[in-house]
């Protein structure tokens, strides 16, 4: 059986310079950033915690994206970053305003009502 081919693997060397180097700068999810929750990212987590850091494409691979260029790349917590798969930043962002406008509503809760 043949193995799948991989984009981020083909160059193992460049990827893992980028990766460290977006490690280094302690950047924050931008998914998180974009839903307005804390974007703060724990580098010391182990690779399979939902919280640790991953390196996100902005550009999916799978949309003709980059690996390995920096300027296509973007640090995000492993949850958001299996929550985007192939979604263009467009479409988090619009979904990221839909649910703010819902969130930003003024809805009556039972606690408000007995006041």
């Amino acid at each position: 059986m043949a193995k799948k081919y991989n984009p981020r693997v083909t160059n193992g060397n460049a990827r893992r310079k980028v990766r460290a180097r977006l490690k280094a700068e302690g950047r924050p999810c931008w998914i998180c950033e974009a839903f307005g929750r804390p974007a703060e990212i724990d580098y010391s987590l182990s690779h399979n915690n939902p919280g640790a850091f991953e390196v996100d494409e902005l550009i999916p691979v799978s949309r003709g994206g980059s690996p390995f260029e920096y300027s296509n790349l973007a640090a995000a917590h492993r949850r958001c970053n299996q929550w985007r798969s192939n979604r263009s930043v467009e479409e988090v962002f619009a979904i990221a305003r839909k649910r703010k406008l819902y969130t930003e509503k003024n809805i009556s809760t039972s606690r408000t009502w007995l006041k």
